[in-house]
């Protein structure tokens, strides 16, 4: 029994150094009893008519046409060549001396592997010279075994003589069949066990076959030598015979292998299905690697590695090599219709490359490992979908916290549990300006902000608390372990000092996208017996606790039961804004102009928006903006708006008042794209030029780096349309935005003006502000003067217009065009030019 070999041409680099040791001794042993047979005396008939060399030769050409006529099978531990090894030591007792033996076989089965090497095998050196080595080892021990039994040497055979030569045969089995499992497993690092049981089962019926053919050959050339002419055929036919028997015994060890391989890879997962296709391809095929190279959805690879020695490694890796495989390993790619699964490379023996029938079980396995993987690909993506769906079902994809379906079945889940009496609190939390952020900084700095704020409530947040977000900028605590105590109103009381404390505490400065910010809020406390109301009504009542916080200007308020009714009624005012925007005598416009502070001549008009509501009376904008601006119907009254504006600024130009109108205009509506248009159309149907129309926009909207925002202020500049930016100085950062956004004019805050006399800081901002102005060629609007004393310190600041209740309320479209007349006579021309007219 032989095996195949892995290494350089001599054999040395890669084998281990336990098979050297053995390689070694073999040799030595065989070569010091081929010596030493050849030394014994030989006893040869005297008359014998061949003669001592040509019966040596003889032998010689026995042993290498037995190595030659081998057959091959694949065991679990490499390639095992059984031969007609024990039919020629059979023959060759019979022709030559026994010494002769071991020096014929190790010169016979040489020269035979030396030229199946060069025709097939490829084999190295020193393989050949173990293989003949260990051949001439062995036949000299069975020598030994048969001559301590009988003398066979040009002997009849007798019963006596045949158990010694079976005897000897049996020894050469045995030793063949040990030392080339020996080989096996030091060179793969397998038990001897399985190639010594491979080996002996595959040999069993050749064995019985090659000391039955031996005993014949023996026979006929004691009775004549002639009769050997009929042997070739008969041997031809055994040799086929056994040749289908190995084959047959293969393919259905194969096919069970390939039954129990497939099965194996029916795994629910990667690693499961990969793994399991290593182990069975190094099984199946007696593969010396097996490499199942998988591709993941997300583009990566990862390879599964396994050897013969049964170490398994995986690792991720590049995308596979395309390159062609040598003669020595078969690659398969594995794909499910159109879909890449992946790959698998199997590497064979180098003294046995793959045949056809391999490279067929290597396809039909390699489909079976890719709908495997495909599978396992499919039910991973199945569970992680399961898993998100249940998860998404009850948590909040930004922040992670429950969502509102979660707070409703779980918060009345959790009022379930308690005592009809016990009290339980629910804050509600509303982000103050939230949208302004959003709009100005884009939406990735409102979901930081988002996800912040909600790193800080579960951080507050106490074992047995039920913490969600209910959607946009609004959070809800359900606080369950609310004191019991003799006073009723200590539970409120507990309530208000948590919301007081979260509030206080999610203040505190932060930075959002670059902009250092607090987070202010709103909270509305509601606090019931659990037994009282559901979350639903719970919640209820905490949105308007939460609204009438911000009504009151604070940041937390408790639920009053009184005012219940009324914010219900503050619902309805959208729906009443929609039939208001439907008719042409409920908003109306109310018109302050700005003068010059000189001469006194008109420099502007300021457009502010009143409803005379049919039921509730005067409403400023204090009352229904907010609101608006965050509803669907802010674009409807933008354009409202506008459309009354420009209207007025149309009578005013047949008058021959040349005096621009200033609108305020929603950060939201800077969103979108399609308000340049609209103003257009707006313009040419009122037939107003284009620099008569003044947009005020709010500081913060100027900070934002949405590109949609600059587009529409870049479109509206390019249309001749001013750009004004209101209560300039209160903002992020008030003296870099210029460098983004080139505007018209600024309009300083009330605030700062009303300040202006008693606050140096107020002063230097208005300063500094008017100083600016100048500098860039932009007009400047002091906003809110109330006294003669302000005007005149505008004034000496350099200040050139202003606004206020010291010059005019603001006043009907009716009545503010003979305003701007009277103006306009009782000073000289001297309307202020905005830069964008020619002003430096």
């Amino acid at each position: 029994m032989t095996s195949g070999p892995v290494g350089d041409r001599l054999g040395v680099r890669g084998t281990p150094v336990r098979l050297l040791v053995l390689t070694a001794a073999v040799t030595l042993t065989a070569v010091v009893a081929a010596t030493v047979g050849l030394t014994l005396p030989a006893s040869l008939p005297s008359d014998d008519p061949l003669g001592g060399p040509a019966r040596f030769g003889i032998v010689v050409g026995v042993v290498a046409i037995a190595q030659l006529a081998r057959l091959r099978f694949r065991s679990p531990a490499g390639m095992v060549s059984i031969t007609w090894g024990e039919a020629a030591l059979i023959v060759c007792l019979y022709l030559a001396p026994a010494g002769w033996l071991p020096s014929a076989t190790l010169l016979g089965a040489g020269l035979s592997w030396t030229v199946l090497s060069l025709h097939n095998d490829r084999r190295p050196a020193l393989e050949i010279v173990r293989i003949a080595a260990s051949l001439a080892a062995a036949t000299a021990l069975a020598v030994s075994v048969a001559t301590a039994l009988g003398e066979p040497l040009l002997a009849a055979p007798t019963p006596m003589l045949a158990l010694a030569v079976l005897a000897g045969s049996v020894t050469y089995l045995l030793v063949t069949a040990w030392l080339g499992g020996v080989t096996l497993s030091l060179r793969h690092g397998l038990p001897i066990g399985p190639p010594l049981l491979a080996a002996l089962r595959g040999k069993l019926l050749m064995f019985v076959g090659n000391v039955a053919v031996g005993l014949v050959v023996v026979a006929l050339l004691e009775l004549d030598a002639r009769w050997l002419l009929l042997l070739p055929p008969l041997l031809w036919l055994l040799q086929q015979t056994y040749r289908y028997r190995l084959r047959a015994d293969q393919e259905r060890r194969t096919w069970r292998a390939f039954a129990e391989a497939t099965a194996a890879l029916n795994q629910l997962d990667e690693r499961g299905a990969a793994s399991a296709a290593v182990t069975g391809a190094l099984a199946l095929f007696n593969a010396e690697l097996v490499d199942v190279d998988v591709a993941r959805a997300d583009g990566r690879w990862r390879r599964y590695r396994g050897d013969a020695g049964g170490q398994m490694v995986d690792r991720e890796v590049g995308p596979p090599d395309l390159s062609e495989p040598d003669e020595h390993e078969l690659i398969r790619p594995l794909s499910v219709g159109a879909a890449p699964v992946g790959r698998l490379r199997v590497r064979f023996p180098r003294s046995a490359p793959p045949s056809n029938r391999e490279r067929d079980a290597v396809a039909a396995f390699g489909d079976a490992l890719a709908a495997a993987l495909h599978d396992a690909a499919t039910h991973r993506e199945l569970r992680l979908v399961t898993a998100r769906s249940s998860y998404e079902a009850v948590h909040d994809p930004l922040t992670g916290l429950a969502n509102r379906a979660a707070m409703l079945g779980k918060g009345d889940q959790s009022l379930r549990q308690l005592a009809h009496d016990h009290p339980v609190a629910l804050l509600l939390l509303d982000i103050n300006q939230f949208k302004e952020v959003n709009d100005t900084l884009g939406h990735a700095a409102g979901d930081q902000l988002l996800r912040l704020t909600a790193n800080r409530l579960s951080s507050m947040a106490r074992p047995g608390d039920l913490l969600g977000r209910l959607g946009g900028d609004e959070f809800a605590l359900l606080l369950t372990s609310v004191p019991v105590l003799g006073d009723r109103a200590a539970p409120l009381a507990h309530a208000l000092r948590q919301a007081r404390e979260i509030a206080e505490r999610l203040a505190a400065p932060t930075e959002v996208a670059g902009v250092r910010m607090s987070i202010e809020v709103s909270v509305g406390v509601v606090v019931a017996d659990a037994g009282t109301a559901d979350m639903t009504e719970l919640l209820r009542r905490a949105d308007i606790a939460m609204y009438q916080a911000k009504e009151g200007g604070g940041s937390v308020a408790a639920y009053d039961g009184s005012r219940d009714a009324a914010s219900t009624d503050q619902l309805a005012l959208l729906a009443e804004l929609r039939e208001a925007l439907k008719v042409d005598d409920q908003l109306v416009l109310a018109l302050q102009p700005a003068v010059d502070l000189a001469t006194g001549a008109p420099t502007g008009v300021e457009a502010l928006i009143r409803w005379q509501h049919p039921r509730r009376g005067w409403l400023g904008p204090a009352d229904f903006i907010r609101p608006v601006e965050n509803s669907e119907q802010l674009g409807t009254f933008t354009r409202y708006v506008l459309d009354k504006a420009l209207a007025v600024a149309a009578g005013w130009a047949r008058e021959g008042l040349d005096v621009p109108i200033s609108v305020n205009l929603s950060a939201r509506s800077l969103l979108d794209p399609r308000l340049p248009a609209e103003i257009a159309d707006a313009l040419r149907r009122h037939q107003v030029p284009p620099h008569r129309l003044v947009l005020e926009i709010t500081e913060t909207v100027v900070m934002s780096e949405l590109e949609v925002i600059d587009e529409v202020l870049a479109t509206l500049r390019s249309m001749g349309v001013q750009l004004a930016v209101d209560d300039f100085g209160t903002g992020f950062s008030s003296l870099t935005f210029l460098t983004r956004i080139a505007v018209d004019e600024l309009k300083v805050d009330r605030s700062f003006v009303i300040r202006m006399a008693d606050s140096p800081e107020a002063a230097a901002i208005v300063r500094t502000t008017v100083g600016l102005a100048h500098e860039l060629g932009l007009r400047v609007v002091a906003e809110g003067v109330e006294t003669a004393e302000q005007r005149m310190a505008l004034a000496e600041l350099g200040c050139t217009s202003a606004q206020g209740y010291h010059f005019f309320k603001p006043m009907p479209a009716d009545k503010i065009g003979a305003v701007l007349g009277t103006l306009r006579d009782s000073a000289e021309s001297n309307v202020f030019r905005l830069r964008a007219d020619g002003a430096s």
